[in-house]
């Protein structure tokens, strides 16, 4: 990280926690102003997540996952674009309690990325935005992710540019298309995170379909 010091309540923060209970912690106390602090700065990451999905998946091809789904700004979008129904997880019950708020999610649950609590090939569509920087869900995540969504399926998500490599996230991807669990169809090129402040934090979306 360059430049000046992160603003307060920016993702910046976020990516200190060295555990699942402090990564929890930390959007406990973040929930309630969340959304003000990073939409405040330009956070463009959940609008251009449901913008690269909804390139590859028809609203109507079935059920939708909004992983660590957060307040709920991936699943906003989503709903508004015609997707439905639409489920929700995410591991700070703070953030799904905003969630819920929003009235857009069929069903919401709290979550460990590692471990959904959902059947095989449960999702025609699935998204993860935000979930996998320092500090966050771990690249054995992205097998949860194929194992709920159905062949023929996408899965949408984002890692952050300048650490995904080092986080072993190259690694895990290689592993499952050489495996045959998904083909990569799209992928951004890498991006400012934030349009409103001079915070070096740049990412990369990508979209797989489920084999």
């Amino acid at each position: 990280m360059t430049g000046r010091p992160p603003p307060p309540g920016t993702l910046a923060g976020a990516y200190g926690p060295s555990s699942t209970e402090e990564t929890r912690a930390f959007y406990e106390g973040w929930a309630d102003g969340y959304e003000a602090d990073t939409l405040g700065e330009g956070f463009r990451v959940p609008l251009l997540a449901s913008a690269f999905l909804a390139r590859h998946a028809p609203p109507d091809a079935g059920p939708v996952l909004d992983a660590a789904c957060g307040t709920g700004l991936v699943g906003d979008a989503l709903r508004l674009l015609g997707y439905a129904p639409l489920a929700g997880c995410d591991l700070s019950p703070a953030m799904l309690a905003r969630a819920r708020a929003r009235g857009v999610y069929d069903a919401l649950a709290e979550a460990n990325l590692t471990a959904l609590p959902y059947g095989a090939d449960a999702f025609a569509t699935t998204a993860c935005a935000g979930a996998f920087g320092p500090g966050h869900a771990p690249p054995a995540a992205l097998g949860e992710l194929v194992r709920v969504t159905r062949p023929g399926g996408v899965v949408a998500f984002n890692v952050r540019a300048d650490t995904w490599q080092d986080q072993g996230f190259a690694a895990a991807i290689d592993d499952l298309s050489q495996h045959g669990a998904w083909r990569e169809v799209d992928r951004s090129p890498t991006f400012p995170v934030y349009l409103l402040n001079d915070l070096d934090l740049s990412a990369i979306l990508f979209v797989f379909r489920i084999a």
